[in-house]
């Protein structure tokens, strides 16, 4: 059966974005501060390998809307993501959200679908578009606590960065009875990389 997986950069006191999300701070005040093992010129050996984990191909994601964009509210037509006219997905990307919008269908193979029957049925268009590809469960924390909560995440790979946000969106509230197995682990300045099973 394919592996659903999850990777997710964190701060030390286990904020996946910083406070007060918008245009301007797309992961929060401070967020990006999370994220710089992979942003920028990637120098140590392991931030690359994450780097690698991160960007391996899937079949099909799930992601939150406010990882799609930091718009609340009725669509703005104009907006199509954070990545350009190439999106680093290259697969079928399944949007949640609470409002309907038709497909957005950009370069490379990535097409956005918005969903608004909740985290279930999303997962489940994305299963079967993944075929035996898999599905990564890409973001942001919300999201993830769903997949956790729903019991879909095979594996789970946490960037831990060296850094207290204080505020803004938790990882793992609301997340009960998770048991894991470190399988993989590596260290830089930057993050403390950590491969998990997840075990049911």
């Amino acid at each position: 059966m394919p592996q659903t997986t999850c990777h997710m950069s964190i701060s030390l006191d286990g904020f996946a974005a910083g406070p007060d999300q918008d245009r301007d701070n797309p992961l929060g005040v401070g967020g990006m501060e999370v994220h710089r093992w992979h942003l920028g010129e990637i120098t140590d050996p392991a931030d690359r390998t994450a780097v690698d984990w991160l960007m391996r191909p899937r079949g099909a994601y799930v992601m939150g809307r406010n990882m799609f964009g930091p718009i609340r509210g009725a669509w703005d037509g104009d907006w199509t993501g954070w990545w350009g006219d190439e999106p680093p997905y290259h697969a079928p990307v399944f949007v949640l959200t609470h409002h309907a919008r038709e497909p957005v269908e950009l370069q490379g193979g990535t097409t956005f679908h918005f969903v608004t029957e909740g985290f279930d049925a999303a997962f489940a268009q994305a299963t079967e578009a993944a075929g035996d590809r898999g599905v990564d469960i890409a973001g942001g924390a919300s999201t993830v606590r769903q997949a956790l909560r729903a019991g879909v995440v095979d594996e789970l790979t946490l960037d831990v960065a060296p850094v207290l946000l204080g505020s803004g969106e938790r990882l793992f509230d609301d997340v009960s009875d998770l048991r894991v197995t470190p399988v993989e682990v590596l260290h830089s300045p930057l993050a403390s990389h950590v491969r998990y099973r997840i075990d049911r």
